[in-house]
C-alpha cells in the first residue's frame, strides 16, 4: 500500500513539475530572473576580475549561478501557489486527494533545477567571451553539492510558498531578499571580506553552506572533511524545513476548511 503511493505520489511530482517547466519557458519574468539576470552578474563579476586568471572566474561562475538559483527560489517558487489562488485554482487543489504539498513539491522541482541554466550560462560566457578554460577541481563532490543544494534549495521553496499564501504581505519584501543574500552568503566573494558581526549571519543561512561547498569543490585544494561538514549542514537544514513546511501546510488546510478564507487576499 505504501509502495502505491510512493508511487502515486512521484508522479504527481513528475506531472507538476512538467506543468511548471511548460509554463516557465512562456513566461518572460522567469526567464529574466534564471537567465538574464544571472548573466549580467556574472558579466560585470568577470569583466572586473579579467585579469586575476582562471581560479577567480570559477568562483564568479559558481556564485553567477547561485544568484540564479536564490532569484527563482524567492520569487518563482515562492509564487508557486499564490499564482494558484490568482488564477482561481487554489481551492481545487486544496480538495484533490493529492496533499497540496505534492504538488507544490513538484513546482519547485522545475524551478529550482530549471535556473541551474544561470550556471551553464555563466560557464559559456566565461569559457568563450573571456577565454577561460575552466575546470572543475573535483567534479563528483561538485556534483554531489549540486544535489544537496537543490534539495535544500526546494525544501526552503516549501517553506516560503505557504508563508506568501497566509501572509501576502510578506510578498513586499521579496526584491529586499535577493542581495543581502548574495552578500551575506559569499556568492560572488568570501565572507571574509565583510565585517565580522555578519559572520553569524550568514553560518544560519543554508545558501552559504551550499555555495561554500559549490565553490570549494570547483577550485579545489581543501580537505574532505570541510566538503563533508557542509553536505552535513545542508541535510539539517534541508529536515528542518520539511518539518517547518509540514507545520505551515497544515496551516493552509485549517484556513480551506475551517475559516473559509484562503483564497482572499
Amino acid at each position: 500500500m505504501k509502495s502505491n503511493l510512493v508511487q502515486e505520489y512521484a508522479r504527481v511530482v513528475w506531472v507538476s513539475a512538467k506543468m511548471s517547466y511548460q509554463e516557465m519557458w512562456n513566461d518572460l519574468f522567469v526567464l529574466f530572473t534564471i537567465v538574464i539576470q544571472p548573466l549580467c552578474v556574472a558579466l560585470l563579476a568577470l569583466y572586473m576580475l579579467r585579469d586575476k586568471g582562471s581560479d577567480y572566474a570559477i568562483f564568479v561562475v559558481v556564485g553567477g549561478g547561485m544568484t540564479g538559483l536564490w532569484s527563482s527560489l524567492v520569487f518563482i517558487s515562492g509564487n508557486s501557489i499564490t499564482r494558484e489562488r490568482w488564477t482561481g485554482t487554489l481551492e481545487i487543489l486544496v480538495g484533490l486527494p493529492t496533499p497540496l504539498w505534492v504538488i507544490t513539491l513538484g513546482k519547485n522541482l522545475a524551478h529550482v533545477s530549471q535556473s541551474l541554466a544561470s550556471m551553464m550560462v555563466s560557464y559559456v560566457l566565461a569559457s568563450f567571451i573571456f577565454g577561460y578554460a575552466l575546470s572543475v577541481a573535483n567534479p563528483v563532490g561538485f556534483v554531489i553539492s549540486l544535489v544537496l543544494t537543490v534539495i535544500a534549495f526546494i525544501s526552503f521553496g516549501l517553506i516560503m510558498a505557504p508563508v506568501y499564501l497566509i501572509n501576502p504581505a510578506v510578498q513586499s519584501f521579496q526584491n529586499a531578499l535577493e542581495f543581502p543574500i548574495y552578500t551575506l552568503c559569499g556568492f560572488l566573494f568570501p565572507i571574509a571580506l565583510l565585517p565580522g558581526w555578519t559572520t553569524p549571519l550568514s553560518y544560519i543561512l543554508p545558501p552559504y553552506w551550499a555555495a561554500r561547498v559549490l565553490h570549494i569543490t570547483a577550485r579545489g585544494g581543501h580537505d574532505f572533511g570541510e566538503i563533508l561538514f557542509c553536505w552535513l549542514m545542508l541535510l539539517v537544514f534541508t529536515v528542518i524545513y520539511f518539518a517547518i513546511a509540514s507545520r505551515f501546510f497544515t496551516m493552509i488546510l485549517r484556513r480551506a476548511r475551517v475559516s473559509a478564507t484562503l483564497g482572499l487576499d
